[in-house]
């Protein structure tokens, strides 16, 4: 077969293109493994050197001093020469999926292989823990889709006027959650880091005793501990006794009774929805997730006071048990970051669960 000159030069430029194109792709640098990412949900002003939010103790503690650009999400990504990376959401469900998608997708790092620790503060119920205390959350339900009737308008036979979307009751059987409503993180690695946290020592001090003193239930009465419990969701920032037993029933009736409401927060469903997108690619491993709430307040109010008084109270910086809860996240999310570091090779190949050997 001859070929024309038309042809022979089409063919030169393909060859040419073929080889710049190869050239290219061995030139580029290869992604940077991650090991760990911590997802923190808000800073207080900067990142180191002032009044803490939720990053900057692993900032600073973990030497987390190379900054990545991250235009595309709330905030820079930061890490360290040992793998761990952390990143700062911003509050509520939507800034969370926005940052989280952002950085999964960035192709400057490889994330198949990482461990993903959500720790930051909540509302704890002081039915089931105190303040300053830790909680390994297995059951994240959202709190934000529904129908609602303001209070003043539900029937007299209501317990609430929060409605599940498609239903005409609350709690009407059978529950129906839609995607992304309900998540149920790997039970095996949440009691693994249980176990190997439950014993960290946490701060307790005056203060928080005067504050749990004026709650009626023993278990708001204890010192700052480690438990597992989970956790109501959303980005609508509720208080009160009557909300909390709405939010009760709300866990239970979405998980099948399996879970048990102990915080309440305002991102992660949207975080967990974007990692669950994510694995769908292959990107994250859905089973190397864990989410670690530290109680910073009561989602009610005290004795002697009212739920709009108490809610005056509840702001960011002002937490009755914020710096304490701060210092929570940090210790019981650090000894499982420093576990997983430890032995990384074994934790790369396979996820611990709960019979797992500790180092």
């Amino acid at each position: 077969m001859r070929l024309l000159p038309c042809c022979l030069f089409t063919l030169s430029v393909s060859f040419a293109g073929l080889g710049q194109a190869v050239a290219i792709a061995q030139s580029a640098p290869k992604p940077i493994p991650v090991k760990v990412v911590v997802v923190a949900m808000f800073e207080a002003g900067n990142d180191t050197g002032d009044r803490p939010g939720e990053l900057q103790y692993w900032a600073e503690r973990d030497h987390l001093d190379t900054i990545y650009p991250l235009p595309s999400a709330y905030h820079d990504v930061r890490m360290n020469a040992d793998g761990e990376l952390a990143i700062v959401t911003g509050q509520g469900t939507a800034h969370a999926a926005s940052t989280i998608m952002a950085l999964g997708l960035d192709p400057r790092f490889d994330l198949t292989h990482a461990y993903w620790l959500i720790a930051g503060i909540a509302g704890g119920n002081p039915q089931v823990i105190s303040l300053g205390s830790a909680v390994w959350a297995n059951w994240i339900v959202d709190s934000d889709l529904g129908y609602e009737i303001d209070a003043r308008e539900i029937p007299s036979d209501w317990p609430t006027g929060v409605l599940p979307l498609r239903k005409n009751s609350p709690f009407e059987a059978p529950a129906e959650p839609l995607a992304g409503q309900v998540f149920q993180t790997n039970r095996t690695l949440m009691d693994w880091a249980f176990h190997l946290t439950q014993h960290v020592e946490l701060p307790d001090d005056d203060h928080l005793k005067e504050l749990r003193s004026h709650f009626d239930s023993p278990a708001a009465k204890q010192p700052p501990h480690v438990i597992e419990g989970d956790e109501v969701s959303g980005s609508r920032y509720w208080h009160g006794k009557l909300m909390n037993d709405w939010a009760q029933q709300w866990m239970t009736y979405f998980s099948n009774s399996q879970g048990h409401f102990a915080t309440t927060a305002m991102e992660d469903t949207g975080t967990l929805l974007t990692l669950q997108n994510l694995a769908r690619s292959g990107k994250v491993d859905w089973n190397r997730i864990l989410v670690l709430r530290t109680v910073s307040n009561f989602d009610q109010q005290p004795n002697g006071l009212d739920a709009s008084s108490s809610l005056s109270h509840q702001r960011i910086g002002q937490y009755g048990a914020y710096l304490p809860s701060l210092e929570a996240a940090y210790r019981v999310g650090h000894a499982v970051v420093a576990e997983l570091m430890a032995h990384w090779p074994q934790y790369e190949k396979s996820v611990p669960a709960a019979s797992s050997s500790i180092h």
